[in-house]
């Protein structure tokens, strides 16, 4: 048994080595990639006479005084060629990218994907010295869904301040609209004077529109980046007037009316769900506490769950049960309005 938990560790300690060395190769790689790729675009780069340009602007893209254009993007994974074409075949890379959009986040689907392996090696190692094979993979899981669970966080933290803020933005937008703003115009004023991200948004959908995509697929794609219920009942609100006219200050206003008084609702609701989460969360850490209080007490008495062959199994499983009971609350306690 010995034998066989050392040759484990051992293995799990060269696997972590190796994808730390590969990732070091794989940066060096890029490195190497981006820095000829430089010298390739400076040395073929035409100089502004050659360009044609007969007035250097100073302080406007540095010393020649030109302002790089970042009008592409790309929908590459990730900027490593093979891991990208990896990532393409499964649809979670395109999800995730949507994700790391919707959180404001500039990370790369390759970036986060191998975070969460290295996340996941790091735990099973540490997991294999004091918990059974299966709640080791257990903690390896956990560990791998941690990065995935800061961008939902961020995720969801970004959309309850856009549905906080959304609101006065539709009490400004119908203002705008009675004082005779084209709706193009309105928008525009509205995302210079609001804060992020509603104002984030705003002038990337005006944007949008302005260059020729026109306001249907600018508030669709607006609907995609915010899947929010008031936004889309914004977004239908506006498609409804261009087709059959109207008052849309007036319908805007409403909207905002409404949206205030479920935002106090939803205030309410979480006041009175508050207890219920913090009694789970204070179930959740009181064992684990006490554990350790147990370990530096006496720590003979709970060597016990170490050296004894049912020990660990049953130490795997009241960590388990610990985070299913935790989910378990949360998810009593999660009232949706």
């Amino acid at each position: 048994m010995v034998v066989a938990t050392a040759l484990v560790f051992f293995l799990v300690i060269f696997l972590v080595a190796s994808i730390l060395c590969a990732i070091a190769f794989l940066a060096f790689l890029k490195m190497k990639e981006e820095v000829s790729e430089a010298a390739e675009s400076d040395i073929t780069a035409p100089s502004p006479i050659e360009a044609g340009a007969t007035e250097v602007q100073p302080g406007r893209g540095g010393e020649l005084g030109l302002e790089p254009a970042m009008l592409l993007q790309t929908d590459r994974l990730s900027s490593i060629t093979f891991w990208d074409s990896i990532l393409a075949r499964f649809d979670f890379g395109a999800i995730l990218k949507a994700r790391l959009d919707q959180a404001e986040l500039r990370w790369s689907v390759g970036r986060v994907t191998s975070m969460m392996l290295l996340a996941g090696v790091v735990a099973l190692a540490v997991g294999m010295r004091v918990l059974p094979l299966w709640g080791a993979l257990l903690g390896a899981a956990l560990a791998m869904m941690l990065p995935y669970g800061y961008i939902a966080r961020r995720r969801k933290k970004r959309f309850q301040k856009f549905r906080e803020n959304f609101p006065d933005v539709l009490d400004s937008l119908a203002r705008a609209l009675r004082a005779g703003y084209p709706l193009s115009a309105a928008m525009e004023m509205i995302a210079s004077e609001t804060a992020p991200p509603v104002s984030t948004e705003l002038r990337r959908t005006s944007t949008e529109a302005n260059l020729g995509r026109g306001w249907p697929h600018a508030l669709e794609n607006l609907g995609e980046r915010i899947p929010l219920l008031e936004v889309n009942l914004f977004i239908g609100a506006v498609q409804l007037h261009a087709r059959t006219g109207g008052k849309l200050s007036e319908v805007i206003s409403g909207l905002g009316e409404t949206m205030r008084e479920s935002l106090a609702l939803q205030g309410e609701v979480r006041a009175l769900a508050a207890h219920g989460k913090l009694t789970g969360a204070i179930l959740t850490i009181l064992p684990v506490g006490i554990g350790i209080m147990m370990m530096v007490v006496s720590p003979g008495y709970m060597q016990v769950l170490f050296n004894h062959p049912y020990g660990k199994p049953l130490l795997g499983a009241a960590v388990g049960c610990l985070v299913l009971a935790h989910f378990v609350i949360r998810k009593l306690v999660d009232i949706q309005v």
